[in-house]
């Protein structure tokens, strides 16, 4: 079948095999994977734009081998922008694709790159991560209700330090907490810091939570990953479609339908389609939007990082004592590179 031309925002894109299907237990195809993408652009792409992306792409559908690709494919139109940067795994700098308008997003979709993994830093200062995470990975038989007692939690630790956080279901099993900061900070404040509210919830609930990535350990319980705060590390991205058996979505959520979900037991309240997604945007907005944009600054917790990963102990909950900072301040805006 010979491709399809489009014109998206005045470019010019051949959209190939639109009626493969991607999704074999639902039929859902590679055209409205891309209709999905392209529908949800307008709060998608600001999560997306000047972030370094990686894509993991499954051109046979979700049954099939999928690969990660972080460096640009050699065939890419000019004008979609990248981000060099310098990896010190593979020794050589990679060029990221920055999805930063529907006519890129659109021609990444193209590519069956179902999954979206944008960074926590901007291409412009990628050592500054504007936002901490938890992923919050059951492991069964627990699921997402237990992740959601968790998730509730990990958010009264933040409203301890007077900072807002913000809940949103994985799309697979799980769900993932997002503190905003937008301010100065770095990696090696927000990494120990992460671990630091991991362990604290590990000593606190050792019932139901563990910090250890070992997978031996996390039979029915929830797995707090504090890890993703790394420079070099991504967690699937807002509103990205997920390879399982149904489109689902990992799609924003409200603190009340945590609760209710927690209170219900009922894991299918925390289930969202790309259909779904799209009606609940249209209700409901972005509710994401404060995390590119509210400016918090990431407590100040002396020495913190140096007991985590030597001591038993933790002073984290002596030092919340202390309360937020008195007053927040904002970052000067690193300065833009070309990329």
């Amino acid at each position: 079948m010979p491709p399809t031309i489009v014109e998206v925002e005045g470019r010019k894109l051949k959209l190939s095999n639109l009626e493969k299907v991607l999704y074999p237990a639902t039929g859902f195809t590679k055209g409205q994977v891309i209709d999905y993408y392209v529908r949800v652009a307008p709060v998608l792409v600001p999560h997306l734009a000047g972030r370094p992306l990686t894509m993991k792409r499954y051109p046979e559908g979700v049954d099939h081998e999928y690969f990660f690709e972080k460096n640009v494919p050699m065939h890419r139109p000019e004008w979609v922008k990248t981000a060099p940067v310098w990896s010190n795994s593979n020794h050589r700098t990679i060029h990221f694709i920055l999805a930063n308008d529907l006519a890129t997003l659109v021609w990444i979709a193209n590519l069956a790159s179902l999954e979206l993994h944008p960074s926590l830093s901007l291409a412009t200062d990628i050592e500054t991560p504007t936002m901490i995470v938890f992923d919050l990975d059951p492991g069964p038989p627990a699921n997402i209700v237990q992740c959601a007692q968790v998730g509730l939690w990990v958010r009264a630790i933040f409203d301890h330090f007077g900072l807002q956080s913000f809940p949103k279901t994985s799309g697979s099993k799980g769900m993932q907490i997002y503190v905003p900061l937008n301010t100065k900070t770095s990696y090696a404040e927000t990494k120990p810091f992460a671990h630091a509210v991991a362990r604290l919830l590990e000593q606190e609930h050792p019932e139901l939570i563990v910090s250890d990535m070992k997978k031996a350990v996390r039979t029915n319980k929830i797995f707090v990953d504090w890890s993703q705060n790394d420079e070099h590390k991504t967690t699937i991205g807002v509103y990205s479609l997920r390879a399982r058996e149904h489109p689902t979505v990992s799609t924003p959520i409200t603190w009340d339908e945590v609760e209710q979900a927690l209170k219900k037991k009922d894991p299918e309240r925390l289930v969202f389609e790309a259909p779904d997604v799209l009606k609940r945007v249209e209700k409901m907005g972005d509710l994401y939007e404060p995390v590119v944009k509210l400016k918090q600054k990431l407590p100040q917790l002396a020495g913190l990082g140096a007991k985590v990963e030597k001591e038993e102990g933790i002073a984290l909950a002596a030092e919340a004592e202390r309360g937020p900072r008195a007053k927040q301040t904002t970052a000067t805006a690193p300065k833009r590179r070309k990329v």
